[in-house]
């Protein structure tokens, strides 16, 4: 471990005595002390008091500026106005119906008019969203197997708990990955089902179509790869696995649970130009509440009509989620804020740029939209395996020494990426850049004592 890295670790665990106390009572009743696997890490897990805007504070008091916010979910930032003042609204006009209202067809149209799809259905999760969306590109091509690509996380259902974090020797040659179990209990059958590909590379995704033909109902992917940094497709690839699915009668699905809002008005497909056959989204849409929706075609959405697949969920619709998803979509993911959170970005990453080139630090800045991420490589990242060889020291000397000068410069783990939200200042990514300044030095000092040959006796 680093020298200094073992500071920054001492210095936190000075900063916050009562998360540690709050954790230990946590591990009494709560596998691993949290309420998702994501959100553990050692020594403890900060513990939240409250938040507001780009902010949050903790048990102890210390505030920090917000750019996990809540895994990418909060593009709104904390409490926004305009979502708080519509959900107190329907908090004393009923908070579940379990039958229809208005707000479901007004919600539909918003989406329907910035993303390439004619329908939706709604959910609560983006885990849902790509649940529904894969066995409607089953049901609409005839066909079970799917190709996901190493390294991508979908969600938490047996199709997506594959090949998300594969170690070698299990996930063998690059150029044919093995599809590896994301964990005990998803069944062989499901992954029998899902074939591999790798990011950036279309001819790893011809090679499963010919492997398997007339097999394949669709290729799911985010169109940024955000389970590894920011992985961003290069020229031709989206467009080729669009070529792709038309060749082989698949439908292509784009995840945008994360890209979706945080990319730009329109998603990935106004970003990119390229139009899926179906797309995800959750996160960032409900504002801070649970949202998600899926959409296609009028042809594709019918086999719901038609009660070939069914789709249904008790939550859905809920018109405290549905208030929360009208005001997000109307008064927080404007083109006036994306110029905004645009320009924030720009400040940001040319910063970081900045002090990476000052210090000599072995790095570079991936940034797209409201994303963006420090990576530790030499070269930009092409796919999961150039990722996986990260200095993981290096990256926790980096967070933990952010958050102990007041900044959380993204969600703890390493495949994890900042967000700027639209409640985000300049004076915010001043105090970012600061702190960054701060303790790049002392990244570039331990990167390079770790790089330094070592003399050996003779």
């Amino acid at each position: 471990m680093y020298p200094d890295l073992q500071k920054e670790l001492s210095t936190f665990e000075r900063r916050t005595p009562k998360s540690a106390e709050a954790y230990k009572k946590n591990l009494k009743r709560i596998p691993l002390g949290v309420a998702s696997n994501y959100r553990h890490y050692e020594p403890w897990p900060i513990f939240v008091k409250d938040a507001g805007g780009s902010k949050f504070r903790d048990l102890d008091g210390n505030e920090y500026i917000d750019h996990n916010l809540t895994f990418g979910a909060l593009m709104a930032g904390h409490c926004h106005p305009a979502v708080m003042k519509a959900v107190e609204k329907r908090l004393s006009t009923g908070t579940m119906y379990g039958m229809p209202h208005d707000m479901e067809w007004e919600l539909a149209e918003e989406i329907c008019n910035r993303f390439p799809v004619e329908m939706v259905r709604f959910g609560n999760s983006g885990t849902e969203a790509t649940m529904h969306a894969i066995r409607l590109a089953r049901a609409a091509t005839g066909r079970d197997k799917i190709i996901k690509f190493e390294g991508a996380y979908h969600g938490l259902h047996d199709s997506a708990l594959v090949s998300v974090k594969p170690h070698a020797p299990e996930f063998g040659d690059i150029n044919d990955p093995t599809p590896v179990s994301g964990g005990l209990g998803v069944p062989k059958s499901a992954i029998d089902n899902v074939k591999i590909a790798t990011f950036n590379d279309l001819s790893s995704v011809e090679r499963r179509f010919q492997q398997n033909p007339g097999e394949i109902a669709a290729i799911i992917l985010e169109p940024i790869l955000m389970n590894v940094g920011l992985c961003i497709p290069q020229p031709g690839f989206l467009e080729g696995l669009r070529a792709l699915s038309t060749k082989y009668g698949a439908l292509l699905i784009f995840d945008e649970v994360k890209t979706g809002a945080k990319l730009g008005w329109g998603g990935a497909s106004e970003y990119f130009k390229v139009k899926p056959d179906m797309i995800c989204l959750a996160k960032s849409i409900g504002g801070g509440f649970p949202l998600a929706a899926f959409g296609a075609s009028k042809s594709v959405m019918d086999l719901i009509s038609q009660h070939k697949v069914f789709h249904g969920g008790t939550y859905n619709t809920n018109p405290v989620s549905m208030a929360a998803g009208l005001a997000t979509f109307r008064e927080v993911l404007t083109r006036d804020n994306y110029t905004h959170v645009d320009k924030l970005g720009k400040k940001l990453a040319d910063g970081y740029r900045r002090t990476i080139a000052k210090v000599g630090l072995q790095a570079y800045i991936a940034q797209a939209g409201a994303n963006g991420a420090l990576m530790f490589y030499p070269n930009e990242i092409r796919n999961y395996r150039d990722w996986n060889t990260i200095d993981i020291d290096l990256w926790r000397h980096y967070w933990f020494g952010m958050v102990n000068r007041g900044v959380m410069a993204q969600p703890y783990w390493w495949d994890e990426q900042w967000t700027i939200s639209v409640q985000h200042t300049e004076a915010d990514i001043d105090k970012h850049l600061s702190a960054f300044d701060d303790i790049a030095s002392s990244l570039a000092s331990a990167q390079q004592e770790r790089e330094a040959p070592v003399a050996v006796a003779h």
